[in-house]
Order: structure tokens, then C-alpha cells, then sequence
């Protein structure tokens, strides 16, 4: 069994289709969420679903001494891959070297398109007929890290709409492929799916 943990800023909504896709297979755990905004709602859901959850506040400290708290989270929890679920910081050079083939992020474009924040409005503004979801390795840049998979959403007929679509595409995406990346890792035993 692999040990998974999200770190997430905000509503957790990945976070929890991940959690419950890692229960629904039973072959790996969702063991820590690791969130940087007090009164996230991620935290709230990783109370409901009895996840441990860990504070780690960046306001009025520099980022490394934030990140080395990160990083002895994830060790104490004793991870074997983190996925970044809305977690809005770029992360430093050496939790990311850290963790290197061993973090993944969700990203709600078809990178390298639209990078950064505001990626489905700007894929809106723009006029593009399909938007669509990027999960990819985490490396130094933002969003730049190999891609895994993508999934292609048709522009609907709202900005909202799209969101909504996109966001669905996400929670289907990203539970398949972080459990695929947990099934491969060494000593982790593959769930038998039917």
C-alpha cells in the first residue's frame, strides 16, 4: 500500500475526489493533507473525512522555513507521492529536487497553453472552442513539468459552464492517474480492479 499527500490552498475539491477515489480502489491511503491558508475549506473536508490535515502558514517567515516544514510533514507521514490540488505557491528548489518524479500537480488547461492562474477564463476570453485539464510532474517552472495526461473539454455555452465541465474532467483525470502513479511505485502491492 502507497501513502498519498495533497497539498492544497483552498475549496479541496481535488483533494477530496482523490481521497475518495483512493478508498473506493483500497489498494493505497490518502494519509495527509497539507494546506497553507487557515480556514480553507480543504481542511474541513479533510476533517470530514478523517485525513489528517497540517497548517503550515507562510505569512511573516521566509518560504524555505515553510517548505522545511513541509517536507518533515510529508517525511513524519511517511509519503510516497504528493499531489498538489490547487496549492497556489510556487514551490522552492529543494522540496521540489526533494520530491522529484514524486510530485504531481492538476492544472486546468491544456498545457503548455495558459499557465499560472485565471488559466480557464483566459482559455474563455480567448475564444477557444476546447479547454481541457493537464496533470503533470512538478518541476521548477510553473506548470512546466512533463505532462501525464490531458483530457479535452468542449467549450460550453457559459464561462461557468466550462468551469463546471473542466472541473468535472478534473476529478475524473487526476484520481485515475495518481492512482496508476501509486500502483507503480516499488514495494506498493497493485490493488486487483475489476
Amino acid at each position: 500500500m502507497a501513502r498519498l499527500a495533497v497539498l492544497a490552498s483552498g475549496n479541496g475539491s481535488n483533494f477530496q475526489a482523490l481521497a475518495e477515489a483512493l478508498r473506493a480502489d483500497g489498494g493505497h491511503e490518502a494519509a495527509l493533507l497539507v494546506c497553507d491558508r487557515p480556514g480553507a475549506f480543504a481542511l474541513e473536508r479533510a476533517a470530514r473525512l478523517g485525513i489528517p490535515a497540517r497548517l503550515v502558514r507562510y505569512a511573516g517567515r521566509p518560504r524555505e522555513d515553510a517548505e522545511a516544514e513541509i517536507a518533515a510533514a510529508l517525511e513524519d507521514a511517511d509519503v510516497d507521492l504528493v499531489a498538489l490540488a490547487g496549492f497556489m505557491r510556487l514551490l522552492g528548489p529543494s522540496l521540489v529536487e526533494r520530491w522529484e518524479g514524486r510530485m504531481v500537480n492538476v492544472h486546468p488547461a491544456l498545457l503548455p497553453a495558459y499557465p499560472g492562474t485565471r488559466s480557464i477564463e483566459r482559455a474563455w476570453e480567448a475564444g477557444d472552442a476546447e479547454l481541457g485539464v493537464t496533470v503533470h510532474f512538478v518541476d521548477r517552472g510553473m506548470d512546466t513539468g512533463r505532462i501525464i495526461g490531458q483530457a479535452r473539454v468542449p467549450r460550453g455555452e457559459t464561462l461557468e459552464a466550462t468551469e463546471e465541465a473542466v472541473h468535472r474532467a478534473e476529478h475524473a483525470l487526476y484520481p485515475r492517474i495518481v492512482l496508476d502513479l501509486l500502483d507503480g511505485i516499488p514495494g506498493a502491492e497493485a490493488p486487483r480492479r475489476t
